[in-house]
Order: C-alpha cells, then sequence, then structure tokens
C-alpha cells in the first residue's frame, strides 16, 4: 500500500473507463471497505449496502445484460430518476462536455452511432474491471440517506487510490437494475442504487487521459464575514 497523501488520492481519481484484466484480492477490497466504515452518515445509520462480485457471477450479470442491450430502452427499468428532466444551464453543459471529451479522445466522431453505442455498451463490461460492487439501500430512505451513501462512496474511491487502484461509480447500471437482481441477490424492499468498476487502470488507454474540467469555487461556493 502507498502513502498517498488525500490531496494526492482526491486529485488522481478519475472515472477510470478501461482497466487491466489483473484480478484484485478480496484482502485488499476488505481492508478499503473496512476503513470506509468511517464514513459519515446522519443519526451513524450506515445506509449503504453492496454486494462485490467478480469471475463467474460478474460473467453471469454481463452476459445477462448484454442479451437485452439490443432491446434499447424498451429494456431499462431504474427505480429512480437518473438526471433530472429539468437539467440545463451550467449543469447540462457540464454533462454533455464531459461526454464529447471522452468520444473525442476516443475518436468517435458524432456520426458515429455505431462507435458511440458500442462504447454505451462497454458501461455494461464494466469497461473491463475485473470487479463490480453492486449498491442498494432501503426503499424507505430518503434524500438525506443516499447522501449519505455519496459520502461513504467516495470513501471508497479515494481509499481505493491509496492502494493503488481505480474505479468507476456507475449509475448506468440502475437501467438494468432486473437483470442485477437475477443475478445478484438484492433485497426486494431495497432499491438498487448503482454499481462501481474496481481495478487497475490501464495507463495507455486515451479513455484515461482526457481532461474533466471542474468549474471554479466563484461560480458554485460563497463567502461572507472573510
Amino acid at each position: 500500500m502507498s502513502t498517498m497523501s488525500v490531496t494526492e488520492a482526491v486529485v488522481t481519481r478519475r472515472s477510470v473507463r478501461r482497466f487491466l484484466p489483473d484480478p484484485v484480492s478480496r484482502e485488499v477490497l476488505e481492508r478499503v471497505l473496512e476503513k470506509a466504515q468511517r464514513s459519515p452518515s446522519g443519526g451513524n445509520i450506515q445506509p449503504w449496502n453492496a454486494q462485490v462480485i467478480t469471475g463467474e457471477p460478474l460473467a453471469q450479470l454481463v452476459a445477462g445484460v448484454g442479451e437485452v442491450i439490443p432491446q434499447g430502452r424498451a429494456a431499462h427499468s431504474p427505480e429512480y430518476v437518473l438526471y433530472p428532466v429539468e437539467l440545463a444551464g451550467d449543469y447540462e453543459a457540464r454533462r454533455f462536455g464531459v461526454g464529447e471529451a471522452m468520444y473525442a479522445a476516443l475518436g468517435i466522431g458524432r456520426e458515429d452511432k455505431r462507435g458511440r453505442l458500442a462504447q454505451f455498451m462497454d458501461n455494461f463490461r464494466g469497461f473491463g474491471a475485473p470487479v463490480l460492487m453492486l449498491v442498494h439501500t432501503p426503499r424507505y430512505m430518503g434524500p438525506p440517506q443516499w447522501s449519505d451513501i455519496g459520502m461513504w462512496l467516495q470513501t471508497v474511491m479515494l481509499l481505493l487510490r491509496e492502494e493503488g487502484l481505480d474505479s468507476c461509480a456507475q449509475e448506468a447500471w440502475a437501467v438494468y437494475q432486473k437483470q442485477v437482481r437475477a443475478c445478484i441477490a438484492i433485497p426486494e424492499d431495497h432499491v438498487f442504487f448503482c454499481g462501481m468498476a474496481i481495478g487497475w487502470r490501464d495507463p495507455g488507454a486515451a479513455v484515461n487521459h482526457f481532461a474533466v474540467p471542474r468549474a471554479p469555487i466563484g461560480e458554485v461556493i460563497g463567502f461572507e464575514g472573510f
């Protein structure tokens, strides 16, 4: 394990979209997840739950989703709205911009619909990651508890960086929650929230190097009384 600082972990973390096939040991994952239990949550509820899969279970899930992808949106069944219909302005510009930057890095033009579809489908192979974590929570949990899950996920991602590993949090998996449930034991009274691909970053993949700009704090943060 490295002696990476928190700042280094934050700065070097990114959504990795091409992984090496090298396995990740259960020992390392347990070490990360044990530490991540220190994540904050309102009232110490700790509303996060997850199944971590690799090998044959992961292969079965990828195959099951692959069978329904050709059906398009007809096969989608998310249990929550991934992006607000009203998304606009800077928020929509950021979402659109990161997608265009990714396709540009891959050399996939706007007219190349087949190429864009192939890249979209790679979501559901976990971008080649050897491990996939599937996150769920009781249906009665509200926005504050979903926020707690986000803090836990960020903690996991930073601890993975400390181990030299990378990740990609994938809400995209939510659209195939039926196929996820067919392969993985998730309680019916839980909402399936997201997947997270985990593995070793492919340093030679262009998709792992394009710039992902962040808004300057002057646009999103206000200070008073200083």
